[in-house]
C-alpha cells in the first residue's frame, strides 16, 4: 500500500472511532470508495463493528456483499454485528457461508454466534454450534463458556448450563448472574437464591436480578429484606433497583421505605432524570393513598411518557377520585400525548367511580373513531362495571351479548353483582347461569344462584341447585353457605 493509502486508512479509522464522526457511516463509506479501500478487510471489519453498534447492519450487509474476498476477520465482525442488532438467524447464515468458502472459524467466531443462538427459539441450533466448538477444542475459552451458559440458561436447559458453569476454571460475575436469572425465570427462586448466596463477589446487576425475581414470585418480604441487605453491604441501588422495590413497598404498605427511596433518588437526581423511576414513584404514592404527593412528583417530572399519564389517571381511579382522573385525561390530550389501551382502562375506571355514564360512553366510542384503538375485553369490563354501578344493568347485559369476543367469568360476575345490588333477579339468574356454564366446577357460582333463588323465595329452585351440584359432583367450598 502507498504512503497516501496508509494515510487514508488511518484517517478512515479515526473517523470510524471518533465520538462525533462514527455515526456518519454513509460519508465514511464514501471515503472507502474514493481511496479505493473498499476491498480492505481490516477497514471493513471496523466499519461493520461500528454499524453493528449503531444498529445499521442492513447497510453493513450491502457493503459486505460487494466484498470480493472477505476473510475470517470480516466474517467475525459480521457475525458479531448481527448478534448485537439482529436478525440473529443471519449470524448462522454467515457462519455457513464462511464454512462453505473453506474459511475455518477461530475462537472469536463462537462467542457472538452463541449469543445469536440464545435469541433463537430452537435450542438445537445452539447445540449444533456447541458440537463444533468441542470438535475444534475451543470449549475452555472463557467468553465461549459464558456464551454457552447464556445459551442454555436462556432456553431453560439449566442442567446443561450448570454443567458448563461447573467446568469453568474462573467464574465471572456475568456467568453467576446468568445462572441466577435462569433458575429464577423457570420459577426455581430457591435455587437461584442458593447460587446468589454462594457468590463471593456481586454486582448491582446481581442484586437487582435476585430482588426482582423474589418480587415476581410474590416473595415481597424477602425482596425487601434483600434490598436492605444490599444497602448494608455498601451497594448503592440504581434506578433499576428502585423501580423494582417501589411496587414491593406499595404492596407491603411500607410507606416510610418508599419515602426514603424517593429521598435517595432525589439526592442522586435519579427521580428527575429517569422517567421510569418518576413513573414508579407516582404509582407508589397513588397505591399508598397519597395522591397529593403523586401529583407533585408527576408535575415535577421534566419528561413524561404515556406510562406517566396512565399511572396518574389510574391512581386517581384507584383512590376514588374519578372526576380528577377524567380531567387529567383531557389535559393529556391537550399536551398531544396519544393515549393507549391502558389509558382507556384507567379513564373508564375513573368514569365508573365518578358516575359519568354518558362521558364513559363517549370515551369508549372514541377509542376506535378518534384514536384507532380496538377495544379489548378489559375495556368492555370497564363499561360493564360503569353501567352496572349506575343501575344500567339491561344496557350492561346488551353490551356483553353484543361484544365481538366471548365474555369471561369476570364480566358475568360484575353483571351478577350489579343485578343483585339493583334488584334485577331475572338478569341475575341469567348471569349466574352463564357463570356456571363457564366454570361448571366452581361451587361459588352455584351458591350465588341458590342465594338469588332464596332471596326471591323460589325454594324449589334452591333444591334443584342442590341436585345439580350433586349430579355434577361439585362439592361446596368451605365458607360458602347454601341457603335452604
Amino acid at each position: 500500500m502507498s504512503r497516501g493509502g496508509r494515510e487514508a486508512e488511518r484517517r478512515i479509522l479515526r473517523l470510524l472511532h471518533g465520538h462525533s464522526t462514527r455515526t456518519q457511516v454513509t460519508q465514511i463509506h464514501a471515503h472507502f470508495l474514493r481511496h479505493h479501500l473498499h476491498q480492505s478487510n481490516l477497514l471493513l471489519s471496523h466499519f461493520v463493528s461500528v454499524c453493528g453498534s449503531l444498529h445499521r447492519m442492513p447497510y453493513a450487509n450491502l457493503v459486505f456483499l460487494q466484498t470480493q474476498n472477505p476473510n475470517l476477520l470480516l466474517f467475525n465482525s459480521m457475525i458479531k454485528g448481527y448478534s448485537i442488532s439482529g436478525p440473529s438467524m443471519q449470524s448462522l447464515h454467515l457462519f455457513s457461508l464462511m464454512r462453505s468458502r473453506g474459511i475455518w472459524p477461530d475462537r472469536f467466531t463462537f462467542a457472538p454466534l452463541l449469543k445469536s443462538c440464545s435469541n433463537l427459539p430452537d435450542l438445537n441450533l445452539g447445540r449444533g454450534v456447541h458440537a463444533e466448538i468441542v470438535a475444534l477444542g475451543f470449549e475452555s475459552h472463557p467468553p465461549i463458556q459464558i456464551g454457552l451458559v447464556e445459551l442454555y440458561s436462556s432456553h431453560d436447559a439449566m442442567e446443561d448450563a450448570e454443567q458448563v458453569f461447573d467446568a469453568m476454571s474462573q467464574r465471572e460475575v456475568v456467568a453467576w448472574n446468568m445462572m441466577i436469572r435462569g433458575y429464577c425465570n423457570r420459577g426455581d427462586v430457591h435455587l437461584g437464591l442458593h447460587f446468589f448466596n454462594q457468590m463471593e463477589e456481586r454486582s448491582v446487576v446481581t442484586w437487582n436480578s435476585m430482588i426482582a425475581s423474589l418480587a415476581r414470585s410474590g416473595k415481597d418480604n424477602d425482596a425487601l429484606k434483600l434490598f436492605r441487605e444490599m444497602w448494608d453491604n455498601g451497594f448503592d441501588p440504581d434506578d433499576a433497583t428502585l423501580v423494582t422495590v417501589l411496587p414491593v413497598c406499595a404492596r407491603l404498605g411500607v410507606y416510610d421505605v418508599g419515602r426514603w427511596i424517593h429521598s435517595f433518588a432525589d439526592s442522586k437526581k435519579l427521580s428527575r432524570d429517569v422517567v421510569s423511576l418518576g413513573n414508579s414513584l407516582v404509582d407508589f404514592y397513588c397505591k399508598s393513598g397519597d395522591t397529593e404527593t403523586a401529583h407533585r412528583v408527576f408535575n415535577e417530572m421534566p419528561q413524561k411518557n404515556v406510562v406517566s399519564w396512565n399511572a396518574m389517571i389510574s391512581g386517581l381511579a384507584f383512590n376514588g377520585q374519578g372526576e380528577l382522573g377524567v380531567d387529567m385525561f383531557e389535559e393529556m390530550k391537550k399536551q398531544d400525548m396519544a393515549p393507549n389501551h391502558a389509558t382507556f382502562i384507567g379513564v373508564l375506571a375513573c368514569c365508573s367511580h365518578a358516575g359519568f355514564v354518558q362521558r364513559g360512553h363517549e370515551l369508549f366510542n372514541s377509542m376506535l373513531t378518534e384514536h384507532k384503538l380496538e377495544p379489548v375485553l378489559e375495556h368492555y369490563g370497564c363499561m360493564v362495571d360503569l353501567l352496572g354501578r349506575n343501575g344500567c344493568v339491561k344496557e350492561a347485559y346488551g353490551l356483553i351479548t353484543s361484544m365481538p369476543m366471548k365474555a369471561n367469568a369476570a364480566l358475568w360476575g360484575a353483571l351478577l353483582s350489579a343485578c343483585r345490588t339493583h334488584g334485577n333477579l331475572q338478569l341475575a339468574e341469567c348471569a349466574a347461569m352463564e357463570l356456571i356454564n363457564l366454570e361448571p366446577h366452581n361451587s361459588g357460582n352455584y351458591v350465588l344462584l341458590s342465594n338469588i333463588y332464596a332471596e326471591a323465595g323460589r325454594w324449589d329452585e334452591v333444591e334443584n341447585i342442590r341436585l345439580l351440584m350433586k349430579g355434577k359432583s361439585v362439592k361446596k367450598a368451605p365458607g360458602h353457605s347454601l341457603i335452604g
